[in-house]
């Protein structure tokens, strides 16, 4: 008899996904506790927040080059046209967000010159990209708007997951969460 479940995704594929979504969980927690804090804990907690980020980005390359080598399952043939669109839109565009806002969270404290700490065992190297106002202005306006963007988008994603898992109970969640029986 032969099997109708979905293949899953590779191990890595879903450790780094679980890591990557935990620890964007985390910045936003940070990020949103840190905002009325005195100075001195601000710092300390925000230490985290760019660690966790440049986290991210070194995740999400890692989890870029895995798929480029490890293709996903096939999208289930149950799936409308619209869906499996909306799908490959949204996961292109939170790859993008994992990049880009990182990337531009790193150029705002980069304007400084001052290294970025990675949970105090080593230095990252600012970005060379000066002390310029406007600049790091910019670097901290597209680093909050991507950041609410990207809120959007995950919420959407954990829509449509629950969407499969609850309406339409079939397993096309259970192939990213290997804590899911699969049908």
């Amino acid at each position: 008899m032969k099997s109708t479940l979905a293949p899953r995704y590779t191990r890595v594929a879903i450790i780094l996904h679980w890591l990557i979504a935990l620890l964007i969980v985390a910045n936003y927690v940070i990020a949103w506790s840190a905002e009325d804090l005195p100075k001195a804990e601000l710092i300390a907690l925000m230490g985290y927040h760019k660690a966790n980020g440049l986290s991210i980005l070194t995740l999400t390359l890692v989890r870029i080059a895995w798929r480029l080598v490890h293709k996903g399952p096939p999208f289930s043939a149950a799936l409308s046209a619209w869906e499996v669109a909306l799908a490959r839109v949204t996961h292109f565009l939170l790859y993008f967000l994992m990049l880009a806002i990182p990337l531009t969270g790193w150029g705002m404290v980069s304007g400084g010159g001052d290294p970025v700490s990675w949970f105090g065992l080593f230095e990252i190297p600012a970005l060379p990209v000066g002390p310029d106002k406007a600049l790091g202005g910019i670097f901290h306006e597209s680093h909050e708007v991507l950041a609410i963007v990207m809120l959007g988008l995950l919420a959407l994603h954990i829509a449509g997951a629950l969407k499969h898992q609850l309406l339409d109970r079939d397993d096309t969640m259970a192939r990213m969460a290997p804590f899911l029986s699969r049908r």
